[in-house]
């Protein structure tokens, strides 16, 4: 049966990538290049000289920073502030697309992985902060606030910014000043704590439902499972010790596999168990379970078991009245309503009959 959010997704990834071939072909109409030598007075050729001081410097990173210095195309989000540019803010998204269609006169973005591959690197030194664009002020706020929303995005550093327009016999020094080890902690310091800060400004609510779902159902629903890593902030997709622990079982994750919210193994049936937590998307759908499947069997994993976590019977109201995505064979657990979760099943399937779902409550 045809995903309804699954093409909702595919037409936002469409739609980017439509327009930024349509900027492309603009150009070539005119006769004029897609983008220009310098942004903001900064040439590759100086942000490559910059990164390889500092090995950092890879084709992909340094058309990456180059995106972040783009002060001439408007902001790609449908609500960004008012002038706002493409410098004041970009998801990964944008940044490959930036690079794969209007730089290289690609057909299509780059790879959906960037942020580790392109932005990971500078993040480390703090030359890339972090920010959050809040849908209802229309304001970009440091850090990113509401995990793997699509409002999070990128800027460059302002120091880092300043030493790539630097005169020439400049640079060196402030660069040589700027990485020395004290100052990056420095920055990462002062960025986590601006972020911290912001969180007081916004809903931070996906974050709190894992946390709760974490606290309340899995002590109550998963007795004898154990929390392998919880993904619901920035940075890393998986910190160090989240590695440790899941090398301890015998798993390890490659950027190509699925990232649930919450990852549980049971040492006894050597089960695992994944939550998704809901406030905006990201059900436990068939194609997740197919993917999260796989990669148990592909662990020796026995077997896999699914929660979609929502906040309210409203919120689920609203989600699986619109989409009805809740595969058959996961749970749905509501934190208003604590005390049971469901199972979604589905009827047999007569010849010629639409297969029709019922949920059954399961009480603690």
């Amino acid at each position: 049966m045809p995903n309804p959010k699954g093409r909702s997704v595919s037409r936002k990834k469409n739609a980017l990538q439509d327009r930024v071939l349509l900027l492309l072909r603009q150009a070539s109409r005119a006769g004029k290049q897609a983008v220009p030598v310098a942004f903001q007075g900064v040439t590759k050729s100086r942000i490559e000289a910059v990164l390889k001081a500092i090995d950092r410097s890879t084709p992909d990173i340094v058309d990456a920073v180059f995106a972040l210095l783009d002060d001439q195309n408007d902001s790609w989000f449908s609500n960004a502030p008012e002038g706002a540019k493409l410098c004041h803010g970009a998801t990964t998204a944008h940044v490959g697309a930036h690079v794969g269609i209007l730089q290289r006169s690609g057909s299509i973005k780059l790879d959906r992985e960037g942020r580790d591959y392109w932005i990971k690197p500078l993040r480390e030194l703090g030359a890339i902060e972090a920010i959050y664009l809040d849908p209802v002020s229309m304001t970009f706020y440091p850090g990113h606030i509401v995990a793997k929303s699509p409002n999070c995005a990128y800027r460059l550093e302002n120091a880092f910014k300043r030493i790539l327009q630097a005169d020439e016999k400049e640079w060196p020094g402030m660069l040589k000043a700027w990485v020395r080890e004290d100052m990056v902690r420095e920055r990462a310091e002062l960025q986590a704590r601006i972020a911290d800060e912001s969180r007081q400004f916004l809903d931070t609510k996906h974050s709190d439902l894992i946390e709760s779902a974490c606290t309340h159902y899995v002590p109550r629903f998963l007795p004898g499972y154990a929390i392998l890593y919880v993904d619901d902030g920035d940075g890393d997709r998986i910190t160090k010790e989240d590695c440790v622990r899941l090398k301890g079982v015998g798993i390890t994750i490659s950027l190509s596999d699925p990232m649930p919210d919450v990852l549980l193994w049971n040492r006894d049936t050597n089960n695992l168990w994944v939550i998704e937590a809901v406030t905006s998307d990201g059900e436990v759908d068939e194609q997740k379970i197919s993917n999260l499947r796989k990669f148990a069997e592909k662990h020796g994993k026995m077997g896999i078991g699914f929660t979609t976590v929502y906040r309210s019977w409203r919120d689920t109201a609203a989600r699986q009245g619109k989409y009805k995505n809740i595969a058959p064979g996961s749970y749905v657990w509501i934190l208003e309503d604590p005390s049971k979760h469901f199972l979604a099943e589905s009827f047999p399937l007569p010849p010629r009959t639409i297969v029709s779902s019922i949920i059954r409550s399961t009480s603690a």
